[in-house]
């Protein structure tokens, strides 16, 4: 519960506080027009999240923009963790994806790891994940109907395959892709039932794949842009071999989420009715829920925005930490909901 101060005890806080509360004006964040007339404060503030941002996606309702990212998944504590995540989506009405499901496709010993269904109910937007490089091997062995197997078994509504080209090649271990991963995509949605969403893992997306996914019949795309967990530079210190500069700055390569919002808004102004993929998960570099509530404004189709350190983070402590966060993220996309404007070119 909050301290109730008195009169006195308030303005003595002001007058102690007043010289570390100065600010200069190149402090102010000219991404926003502050129009403090026109609304009254959110009473509720979940409620106000849900009027002005809650959508429908595959048959799911979300009740906030607020996607958990997938994370790496079925090693150490990756069971507790997913069941506090799965745990706090179905509280808040959030969507959730998985972390590579691929140790699924050869055995069931870390099923329980990722059968989150039943903590987050039949409402949740929940979302299975596996890598583009076993999409190829699935679809060279004539067997990508394992996919739509996977799907069953853990009842999600759509199937998110992460295109990490840079990352499998810094990779120690890595895979390496004989086709391109748009051709795999291309084939992977003439063979499967389940949705698809396509992502990537912390590079972003460019402008011609971007045109090329979005006129697919894809269920979404998600950015992974650059900015966040960068899994490039995280295999290359997983590795043992020395590299020279030249290839290590391929790991700074990539889009921002800034740059893939405005690549997004051209494409869908181009390409109009043929954009079959219309719905997409703002991810990668999002350092707070006001920066991302400026990319949903700019952005033109229907869109949420995805976190995944943040969450692995929180759940890692505990699942009130994971539920105070939310609360947090809440509140502030409900505060700037009432009172800031976001136009496009102080974006």
């Amino acid at each position: 519960m909050t301290h109730k101060t008195s009169l006195s005890e308030r303005k003595s806080d002001h007058l102690k506080l007043a010289e570390k509360a100065q600010t200069n004006a190149s402090d102010v964040d000219r991404r926003f027009h502050y129009e403090p007339m026109l609304s009254a404060h959110p009473q509720d503030v979940i409620g106000e999240v849900e009027r002005r941002f809650g959508t429908k996606w595959l048959g799911k309702t979300m009740k906030a923009p607020l996607w958990i990212s997938s994370m790496t998944g079925g090693t150490g504590d990756a069971r507790h963790i997913n069941q506090r995540l799965a745990a706090v989506a179905a509280e808040f009405g959030l969507g959730m994806g998985l972390g590579s499901c691929r140790s699924l496709l050869d055995n069931s010993k870390d099923f329980e790891d990722f059968n989150l269904r039943p903590i987050l109910g039949s409402d949740a937007l929940f979302m299975a994940n596996i890598g583009i490089a076993q999409v190829e091997q699935l679809l060279e062995r004539g067997e990508a109907e394992r996919l739509d197997e996977l799907v069953h078994r853990l009842n999600t509504d759509a199937l998110i395959v992460h295109v990490n080209p840079l990352q499998e090649w810094f990779q120690p271990e890595g895979d390496r892709l004989r086709r391109s991963a748009m051709e795999n995509i291309e084939e992977l949605l003439e063979e499967l039932e389940a949705p698809v969403v396509v992502k990537e893992v912390g590079q972003g997306i460019g402008p011609k794949s971007l045109r090329a996914l979005m006129r697919l019949p894809l269920a979404g795309l998600e950015f992974g842009a650059f900015g966040g967990t960068n899994f490039s530079v995280l295999e290359s210190l997983r590795s043992s071999e020395q590299k020279n500069s030249s290839f290590v700055e391929l790991t700074r390569v990539g889009h921002t989420a800034e740059q893939m919002v405005e690549s997004v808004n051209i494409i869908l102004e181009e390409l109009g009715e043929k954009a079959l993929c219309q719905n997409f998960i703002i991810s990668g570099g999002i350092q707070s829920a006001l920066h991302a509530y400026a990319l949903m404004q700019q952005l033109q189709g229907p869109c949420v925005f995805g976190r995944a350190r943040a969450f692995l983070e929180r759940a890692d402590q505990s699942e009130q930490s994971l539920r105070e966060f939310v609360k947090e993220e809440l509140g502030c996309l409900a505060v700037a909901a009432c009172f800031l404007d976001v136009e496009e070119t102080r974006v």
